[in-house]
C-alpha cells in the first residue's frame, strides 16, 4: 500500500487503457511532444528525425520573404516549418520545410493541413534527408494532390532548384529544373517568377 505524506492509504488511480497502435499513422497520434525533432509518416513508415540546421530554415524563410507580396495580397497563409500535412489517402503525415495554403484551407483533425487544399510545399533537401526529397516526397505530394512542388536542392552539384507541377496519377508531368541563381517561373495558381539567387 502507498501512503501519503500524512499517512493516509493514496487512492490508487488505475492509467486509461488505450487501444494499442496498429499502424504508423496510429503510433504518431500517440506520440508525446519530441521537443528538437520531428515525425512524419512516409510510406506507412514512422520517421522521426532531427529538426533543421539554422541554414536550413533560413532557407525557408528566404523564399517566405519572396512570396511575401502575393501571400498578403491574395490572404493566403505561409508556413515556414512546423506545419503537419495529411496526404488525402493514405493519411501519411509529412512535415514540408514550407507551405502555402489557402486560409480554409481544409484539416484534418485540428492539426493537419490536408494535402489536396494546399496551393505549394517546398522541401528544402539536406544530407541526411536526399533521397527521401528527392524521390519519396514528390510522389507522395503528387499522389495527394498538392498542386505544386518546389524543391530547393543546395547539395546537388551543381545546386538547383526544381519546380514540380500538374500532379497525376501519383507523378508530377511537368518538372523545371534550374542552376541555382537562374529564375524559375512557379506556375499557376502561384504565377510567380523566384529568382534562386535568394538560396545563395
Amino acid at each position: 500500500m502507498v501512503t501519503t505524506a500524512r499517512g493516509r492509504p493514496s487512492r490508487h488511480v488505475p492509467p486509461k487503457k488505450t487501444a494499442p497502435a496498429r499502424t504508423a499513422r496510429d503510433l504518431l497520434e500517440t506520440l508525446p511532444p519530441t521537443p528538437g525533432f520531428r515525425a512524419e509518416v512516409i510510406d506507412g513508415n514512422l520517421i522521426v528525425s532531427p529538426v533543421s540546421t539554422p541554414e536550413h530554415s533560413w532557407s525557408a524563410t528566404l523564399l517566405s520573404y519572396a512570396l511575401q507580396p502575393i501571400v498578403i495580397e491574395r490572404k493566403w497563409r505561409a508556413h515556414v516549418g512546423g506545419v503537419n500535412i495529411c496526404i488525402d489517402g493514405p493519411r501519411d503525415s509529412l512535415v514540408p520545410d514550407f507551405v502555402l495554403a489557402p486560409a480554409d484551407c481544409p484539416r484534418w483533425g485540428t492539426l493537419e493541413l490536408r494535402s489536396s487544399g494546399l496551393i505549394l510545399v517546398t522541401e528544402i533537401v539536406s544530407p541526411g534527408s536526399a533521397r527521401v526529397d528527392r524521390d519519396d516526397k514528390p510522389r507522395i505530394y503528387a499522389a495527394g494532390g498538392v498542386p505544386i512542388m518546389l524543391l530547393v536542392d543546395l547539395i546537388a552539384t551543381p545546386p538547383a532548384v526544381t519546380v514540380l507541377s500538374d500532379p497525376e496519377d501519383g507523378d508530377y508531368r511537368t518538372v523545371t529544373r534550374v542552376q541555382l541563381g537562374k529564375p524559375l517561373r512557379i506556375p499557376s495558381p502561384v504565377d510567380f517568377d523566384l529568382d534562386t539567387s535568394i538560396f545563395l
